[in-house]
C-alpha cells in the first residue's frame, strides 16, 4: 500500500466521521459519535465502508431507520464506492462510551 492509499484512506476517515456526526440520538440531544455508538469505520482500497455500530438498546425506537441513515450520508459522500452499516450488541452500550463532551451536554460530568 502506497502512502498516498493511506492518507487518503485516512482522509476518507475523516470525513466519513464528520457525516456521522451529524446524526443525532432523537432522544439524546448528542451526535451518534459521541454517544460512542460507532465502534469501528472502516475503509479498504476500493473506498468501500464498513461501519460497525451499536444501538443504546435493543429496542432502540430507532432501530430500523438510524443504520439506513448513516449508511445514506456515508454513501452520499464522493469519494465513497459503497457503505455497509452492520449493528452489534457486544460489547454493549453503556454511558461509559461516550465521549467526555457528550457527558458535559448531558450534565453527566
Amino acid at each position: 500500500m502506497s502512502e498516498e492509499t493511506t492518507i487518503d484512506t485516512q482522509e476518507l476517515g475523516d470525513k466519513i466521521v464528520g457525516v456521522i456526526k451529524t446524526i443525532y440520538d432523537p432522544e439524546i440531544p448528542v451526535d451518534i459519535y459521541e454517544l460512542g455508538l460507532i465502534y469501528d469505520v472502516l475503509v479498504n482500497e476500493e473506498n468501500d465502508v464498513k461501519i460497525l455500530m451499536t444501538l443504546t438498546s435493543p429496542n432502540c425506537p430507532v432501530a430500523e431507520t438510524l443504520p439506513v441513515e448513516v449508511e445514506e450520508k456515508v454513501k452520499s459522500l464522493d469519494m465513497v464506492k459503497d457503505a455497509e452499516v452492520e449493528i452489534t450488541f457486544d460489547p454493549p452500550w453503556t454511558q461509559d462510551l461516550m465521549s467526555e463532551e457528550a457527558k458535559l451536554e448531558l450534565g453527566l460530568l
